[in-house]
């Protein structure tokens, strides 16, 4: 009985890392955001806590309910997320250490003969502890590494992006404009924090780059500012600001702040800044967003008067979305500070492509799709709601509505949907009742397993019809 116990034990205790690991990964492994920011408490209560508390206070009937009823319900559990967990070398680090800890535990229990039951929150408490500690000193010597290596590149020029909304998008703008004559480099996909610039610098940046467009992301006071500290930005953009993340902000003026942290570079020869930071331009900054004018947003592109100082520039991009001339604005800028002048900047955007799954159009089977599901901002989120709007024929929006925000603005979303769309689909529960509340039941359905998704549209969606992803929240939201 005593193996039984024992093997038992393990497996619980691993199977209650696995629930907490795959969170911790979702939430960039701070566990405050874990247990002060979750969007699905039911699940802490069913995969954590029930089975947790129930194995000190049920004696041996536990085992029948771990292995019939706890066991099968994680696994269906993490089968149908649409992001599991990731093993990567952290996550293998502190299953390798919680395994440790817990057969140390248990051998000692067993050897003096101490212990009535095996500790469960004991090894996990210290295998959390352990691999943070773990992970503080790899961190130290990856930033090491990849500064010795930014060290090495002293003709390298940083730009530096950051913004509450199309980060990711001018940063690719800024790549693509400069590309043609210059060697770029930019963070890839969405990396945007201290530890993914560092781990892209030692993996990923070449050694002969000109140009590395480095992107920053904030969820607290002083996250740009590490960033910046780090990389030392010469030229630096922050773009649209705006309530997003306003839940770990709090304030508008705090999101602002800690944008505005990108302009401590010891380097800085210029930056370019919104008009929605309301700052003031001094030597080094350059207020930009009102010289855009007649902008005219289609199914095919953007078109829009660039009024410089100096001369009147006409834009034609061939990019989604009235936000994106804001976007290639930025571009322009930096470009022309790095010597490629606006009229020849202007004919590179010309040819700029879509950033994938941000307003990218896709024609398939004879429908067409707008696939914006990576913006998840109010002001994008209208906006390809506008776009939309155009469209003659049937059109379908599939949507969660807007995640850390509050109800007001999803409610914002739910009547402009309403006034659009001939059919709302929801996904997910966080902002179910506001849809609900708000969208004719006759063109509402919701959809609370993602996995049906194909199915769905293949039922309720029919050539000729126009199908927007709005924001692709994953289901743990």
């Amino acid at each position: 009985m005593i193996w039984f116990q024992l093997f038992s034990h393990i497996l619980l205790v691993m199977a209650l890392g696995w629930y907490l690991a795959t969170n911790l990964q979702w939430y960039s492994y701070k566990i405050e955001r874990v247990v002060l920011h979750h969007t699905n408490y039911v699940w802490h209560l069913i995969y954590f806590l029930i089975p947790l508390f129930a194995y000190y206070f049920t004696g041996l009937y536990y085992w029948i309910y771990f292995y019939f009823a706890y066991l099968p319900s994680l696994w269906l559990w993490h089968r149908r997320l649409d992001r599991k967990l990731v093993l990567t070398g952290r996550i293998k680090r502190f299953f390798a250490l919680l395994l440790a800890l817990t057969l140390f535990q248990d051998i000692l229990c067993m050897a003096k003969e101490a212990c009535e039951v095996f500790g469960v929150i004991l090894p996990l408490t210290f295998a959390v502890a352990g691999s943070m500690m773990i992970e503080k000193v790899l961190f130290h010597g990856f930033k090491v590494q990849s500064k010795n290596k930014l060290n090495n590149m002293p003709d390298l020029i940083v730009v530096g992006v950051t913004a509450s909304y199309g980060k990711t998008s001018i940063k690719n703008f800024i790549a693509q404009i400069v590309g043609h004559e210059k060697k770029v480099y930019a963070t890839p996909r969405s990396v945007n924090t201290l530890g993914g610039v560092m781990k892209d610098i030692n993996e990923s940046l070449p050694e002969d780059t000109e140009v590395y467009i480095v992107e920053m992301g904030a969820r607290g006071p002083g996250d740009i500012a590490e960033i910046t500290h780090f990389v030392q930005p010469h030229f630096a953009v922050v773009g649209v600001i705006g309530p997003q993340h306003i839940e770990y902000f709090k304030t508008l003026g705090r999101i602002r702040d800690t944008k505005m942290e990108i302009l401590q570079s010891d380097r800085l020869r210029h930056a370019w800044v919104h008009t929605s930071a309301n700052v003031k331009p001094d030597e080094k900054v350059t207020v930009f967003g009102d010289e855009i004018e007649n902008i005219r947003a289609t199914l095919d592109g953007v078109d829009f008067d660039l009024s410089l100082e100096k001369e009147k520039v006409h834009m034609h991009i061939p990019i989604l979305g009235t936000f994106n001339a804001i976007n290639v604005t930025a571009a322009l800028y930096v470009a022309d500070a790095l010597g490629i002048p606006y009229e020849k900047g202007a004919k590179y955007a010309e040819k700029l492509t879509p950033v994938e799954h941000r307003l990218q159009r896709i024609d398939a089977g004879g429908k067409i799709i707008l696939d914006d599901s990576f913006n998840g901002n109010i002001d994008g989120m209208l906006a390809s709601f506008e776009l939309a709007s155009q469209y003659n024929g049937r059109k379908v929006v599939i949507t969660p509505g807007l995640v850390e925000s509050d109800e007001t603005m999803n409610e914002k979303i739910a009547e402009k949907a309403n006034e659009i769309f001939d059919l709302v689909i929801v996904t997910g529960r966080l902002n179910r009742a506001v849809f609900e509340k708000i969208v004719d039941n006759s063109k509402l359905h919701i959809l609370d397993d993602k996995s049906k998704m194909e199915q769905t549209l293949a039922e309720l969606t029919r050539p000729g019809d126009l199908i927007l992803f709005a924001n692709d929240a994953p289901n743990f939201i």
